[in-house]
């Protein structure tokens, strides 16, 4: 649930949610995100990094506005991110990283024309779905939003299991994807190491230090901050890192009705 340029009427816009985002007059494609989101951050980073335009509109998913009405419209999956270009809509951060890439035509070492390193690019995202990103979400919930905002205690068995899980999977994407290369298919950052971060970064916010006793996964996020580029790469992770402050003002009774289906999924 925990899910960038003119906020939707509930936000507001900043001089960063501004730049390169417009081209003159023209209201360019519009991406529906939440930054606290590791496939929001992903899109996010990708569209800006690229000099893509798009209108930032802002979804707050622990609040649940994704179940609103108008957002319905745009994505019935009711998940972000999302994406409205005109008349079309499309669902799911793969997807839509793919979509940019084409559309916009972004430089081929995000996802390389060169059989070989496409399927290495392809490998780790069919891989990471039921990995990387449960483990890493399921850690954030249970580390602190179950505990600090629903008010649920965790049991200590269900938290180490979930820790277990993560570092296994962490250490594969040291030895089978990042290996002794720079980046996961090569020489270059491509889709799957942007992919990887966002991913690897969402523990971090709930206090979680993923990188304490892996050089080689420290090595790799700082080359990929390098790649992206060190602002963008803080500007798109603040909120997350900023997560162990900001859930102490929290309303947390938004998050009430959700409590029985997200009990249910991580514990």
């Amino acid at each position: 649930m925990w899910a960038g340029r003119e906020p939707s009427e509930s936000a507001t816009e900043t001089p960063a949610q501004t730049r390169g985002h417009r081209r003159g007059a023209v209201m360019a494609l519009e991406l529906y995100l939440d930054l606290n989101s590791q496939p929001c951050r992903s899109v996010y980073i990708f569209a800006t990094k690229n000099n893509v335009p798009f209108e930032f509109k802002k979804l707050n998913l622990l609040e649940g506005e994704q179940y609103g009405e108008e957002f319905g419209k745009i994505n019935l999956i009711r998940k972000a991110p999302a994406l409205r270009d005109g008349d079309f809509c499309l669902a799911e951060s793969i997807a839509i990283l793919l979509y940019l890439a084409e559309k916009f035509k972004t430089p081929d070492y995000w996802y390389p024309a060169d059989l070989h390193q496409r399927a290495r690019v392809n490998e780790y995202l069919s891989w990471q779905h039921m990995t990387i990103r449960l483990q890493g979400s399921k850690v954030f919930w249970l580390q602190l939003l179950i505990p600090k905002i629903l008010g649920a205690d965790v049991p200590q068995d269900k938290l180490d299991a979930a820790l277990e899980d993560l570092n296994a999977s962490l250490t594969l994407l040291e030895d089978k994807f990042i290996q002794d290369k720079p980046f996961i298919a090569g020489d270059h950052i491509t889709l799957a190491d942007l992919v990887a971060i966002v991913e690897v970064m969402q523990p971090v916010g709930a206090g979680v230090d993923v990188f304490e006793g892996r050089a080689k996964l420290s090595a790799w996020r700082d080359r990929v901050q390098a790649a992206i580029g060190e602002e963008l790469f803080d500007e798109a992770h603040k909120t997350i890192l900023g997560a162990q402050e900001s859930v102490k003002l929290m309303d947390a009774s938004k998050l009430q009705f959700f409590k029985p289906k997200i009990l249910k999924l991580f514990m």
